[in-house]
């Protein structure tokens, strides 16, 4: 770590960086910076930078409200793409402590390093994958337009999505995050951007950084870049389906080359831990009252649902809330969930399903069978027969369901827990109060 410092120290001398950015988000996943001059770094990397806790969502209450951003340097990236003349700027992320040091529970890095370090007791490195979708539009206020007609994997001939993801990706790739696909996505504007898979708390470090880099190459291109669940009644929604795995050592856990699904003991009994405890962390997983107007909107004409509303799992079955790829190398071996959203806290969210990945092993769950059917299109008695569970189909239901868990409180740890709660029944109260154009259309002559 001191070597660390010292490279950081080092660089902002040598690269001439005008502007440090230190970076933290609040419990609901938005982005909070604070600038500080170069000189002034060495002193914050020995004492941080206090702030009023108070003023951030979810981190203290007015009593209590001294808070203490502490860089760490193993993130510290520069922006060169961003010095416009004024020389360059970089930025690291922060570990929220109290006045005394101790780590803050309210700060959402610290829920995931708490599980991950569980995780790592049991000897297991969890790591992640993450396919982010989000729309480029024209205009992101009361009339957004798609910025293109195309689709699936179109080459589209719109110079602002072949340029943006081009452009999107250099910047990434500039910041030392490694993209490995891009492509533009099933609705028209809509984009898709798969990062390579790296340890948790990394990748939910690079998803704020990729937010935030998205944002600002849509903006200097003209056009507004939405991670909006669901902007458009009429078009699929925006998720982040994420490919999860254990290691240990060097060895993928979930790898077991005898068995029919090449899925181990291990990978079984996570992925059953996902499928119980699902309609608990959904709260988290899709945080938004627009959220589950994706999970739960009609797919399009000869197209399955890509977000799924019921709880099963199935191999290669794009349908179901957790599939098992098909892989070549053994340390390929991963699952993937498909019913989180773009616009989720990543560290909460990545907290969250290795808590119920790790409950599944500890408790030995068995893996239900899986399914072959597209189960968005069976009908409702079918789904009953077959046993599938729904997930919540509000934001309402999925606070219920939380309130009701044992394991989401474990995980976040109460502060969290309960902030998050409290914020989120504020959300859906002022959701349900509002009266709608659809409404009106529909009910003011009648």
């Amino acid at each position: 770590m001191e070597r660390q410092k010292e490279f950081v120290l080092r660089t902002l001398e040598e690269r001439d960086i005008r502007f440090v950015r230190l970076w933290f988000t609040d419990v609901l996943g938005t982005l909070k910076s604070v600038s500080v001059a170069p000189a002034e770094l060495e002193s914050a990397f020995e004492e941080g930078i206090g702030f009023d806790g108070s003023a951030i969502e979810g981190f203290a209450r007015v009593y209590e409200s001294d808070m203490v951003a502490m860089p760490d340097p193993t993130t510290f990236q520069v922006f060169p793409f961003e010095g416009r003349g004024i020389g360059e700027s970089a930025r690291m992320f922060c570990d929220i402590l109290t006045p005394e040091g101790a780590p803050s529970w309210a700060d959402p890095r610290h829920v995931l390093r708490r599980s991950l370090s569980k995780a790592a007791d049991r000897g297991f490195t969890f790591y992640v994958h993450p396919e982010i979708e989000f729309f480029l539009l024209k205009d992101g206020g009361d009339d957004p337009r798609p910025v293109d007609d195309g689709g699936y994997f179109d080459h589209t001939t719109h110079s602002t999505a072949r340029d943006f993801r081009r452009q999107a990706i250099l910047g990434l790739e500039r910041v030392g995050i490694s993209v490995e696909f891009s492509h533009h996505e099933v609705a028209p504007g809509q984009q898709e951007i798969d990062l390579r898979y790296a340890d948790a708390l990394t990748t939910a470090d690079n998803i704020m950084t990729f937010r935030h880099i998205v944002k600002e190459v849509a903006l200097s291109s003209g056009v507004t870049a939405s991670f909006m669940p669901k902007p458009f009644a009429d078009q699929p929604g925006s998720g982040m389906h994420s490919h999860l795995s254990l290691f240990e050592g060097e060895d993928n856990a979930f790898h077991d080359p005898g068995d029919e699904q090449r899925l181990s003991k291990t990978g079984k009994a996570f992925v059953a831990g996902m499928l119980k405890h699902a309609p608990e962390f959904t709260a988290i997983t899709c945080q938004w009252v627009n959220s589950y107007k994706r999970l739960y909107s009609s797919p399009l004409p000869g197209q399955i649902s890509e977000a799924p509303s019921y709880v099963c799992w199935g191999k290669a079955n794009r349908s179901a809330l957790v599939r098992v790829p098909a892989y070549g190398k053994p340390n390929s071996a991963r699952v993937e969930i498909r019913s989180l959203d773009a616009a989720a806290n990543p560290y909460l969210t990545y907290a969250v399903l290795l808590g119920a990945g790790l409950k599944g092993i500890e408790e030995g769950y068995e893996l239900p069978p899986g399914t072959e059917d597209d189960v968005s299109a069976l009908t409702g008695a079918e789904r009953v027969a077959a046993g599938y569970q729904p997930l919540p189909s509000s934001l309402n239901e999925a606070l219920d369901a939380m309130e009701a868990s044992d394991l989401v409180p474990e995980v976040l740890g109460e502060h969290v827990f309960d902030y998050f709660l409290k914020n989120k029944r504020k959300e859906w109260d002022d959701y349900r109060t509002q009266v709608t154009a659809f409404e009106r259309q529909r009910y003011i002559n009648l």
